[in-house]
């Protein structure tokens, strides 16, 4: 079932304020609910992007709405290239687990073993390990600090470009100790491929990613580029006649290991079968990605604990992004939601979230 509605451009904020009360409901009736849902605020322009909601291979429902571009008026279609956030969190955390299993690495080494002090002093990088980096236990931060807010997004294109946003980062408490979500850490996990593969982070993950899987509407696009069939991403705001500001001048120019790339729907159910499908990795390696290490977090991958069971994945967001991926481990149910609107698909994934439980 496929539903698509294009709404007029109005100049409205993103607030959710979700009518549809969960209800008990069949298989048969979860695309009819997801279909009233996303119509609704894709009718008073609160969602602008594209929904796909699987059970295993089986397509239960797919919808587009909005525009990928405001100012030409080009809308979204259900193919259309939409940016990940911290998505690309789940790429790299895959791409470190499959060189574990091909005996390159060990998850206890410490990162001083493939990390230079050109970017951080011997005296913190032994004491952090690719464990704690996967698990966000290192107590690093965030490369997105008043640094990168004063330097053009021209300067960011490679890994090794980050090197200045992060050299002055030091944990926050002892590794191991406690978790904090860190951009940097999962950064660190690229340079780390780079070093232990002798290539490129951004083609390691084409070959060993994307391409398996199938996913060719993917990968980490230069946003100076025309790219074709490219969503751009807008938040509101009150600053300006139209209502609107688009985060080209915000986001990075080429996103990276710690997040900023772009998917479509379709690449990411078919991202989701390969996992399922150990294509991509072992069912050993798939534990220890999906295992509940410290605060609902696996090795780049959230965790869920619902009454449909364990739920899978990550969601990512940004002035003008917002995308989420459920996995439902024991229902086989996929549910994939993106957005060029700040704040606009979580809301919408949850709600599923709470649809499937009801099953």
């Amino acid at each position: 079932m496929k539903s698509m509605v294009l709404p007029k451009v109005n100049v409205l904020l993103i607030q959710f304020s979700l009518l549809l009360p969960l209800v008990s409901c069949g298989q048969e009736d979860l695309a009819t609910k997801a279909d009233q849902l996303v119509s609704q605020l894709c009718q008073k322009d609160k969602f602008s992007g594209t929904v796909l909601i699987a059970k295993g291979e089986e397509v239960l429902f797919e919808s587009v709405c909005g525009e990928a571009s405001k100012r030409f008026h080009v809308a979204n279609t259900i193919d259309t290239k939409f940016n990940l956030g911290s998505m690309n969190k789940m790429f790299t955390s895959i791409s470190i687990l499959q060189l574990v299993e091909n005996g390159k690495l060990k998850l206890e080494d410490p990162i001083s073993k493939y990390i230079d002090e050109s970017w951080l002093p011997s005296e913190t990088t032994d004491k952090i390990t690719i464990h704690h980096l996967l698990s966000h236990t290192s107590g690093l931060g965030s490369y997105f600090n008043s640094t990168y807010w004063n330097t053009s997004r021209e300067q960011f294109q490679k890994v090794e470009d980050y090197k200045p946003l992060i050299n002055g980062d030091r944990p926050s408490f002892e590794p191991g100790d406690r978790f904090r979500y860190s951009n940097t850490g999962m950064l660190l996990l690229g340079v780390i491929i780079e070093q232990v593969t002798n290539q490129d982070y951004y083609e390691y993950i084409r070959q060993n990613i994307y391409q398996p899987a199938g996913m060719t509407n993917s990968d980490c696009y230069e946003m100076d580029q025309p790219v074709e069939n490219l969503a751009i991403g807008y938040a509101p705001s009150k600053d300006n006649k139209y209502g609107w500001e688009n985060n080209l001048y915000k986001h990075v120019l080429k996103g990276g290991p710690a997040g900023g790339g772009f998917s479509t729907v379709r690449d990411l159910h078919k991202f989701s079968l390969a996992l399922r499908n150990e294509e991509l990795v072992s069912k050993s390696s798939l534990d220890l990605l999906w295992k509940n290490h410290t605060s609902k977090y696996g090795y780049g991958f959230s965790i869920k604990s619902t009454s449909a069971g364990k739920v899978v994945g990550h969601g990512g967001g940004f002035p003008g992004i917002n995308s989420n991926l459920d996995i439902f481990l024991e229902n086989d149910y996929i549910v994939i939601v993106m957005s060029n609107y700040s704040s606009a698909a979580s809301p919408i994934a949850r709600e599923l979230r709470g649809y499937i439980e009801k099953l």
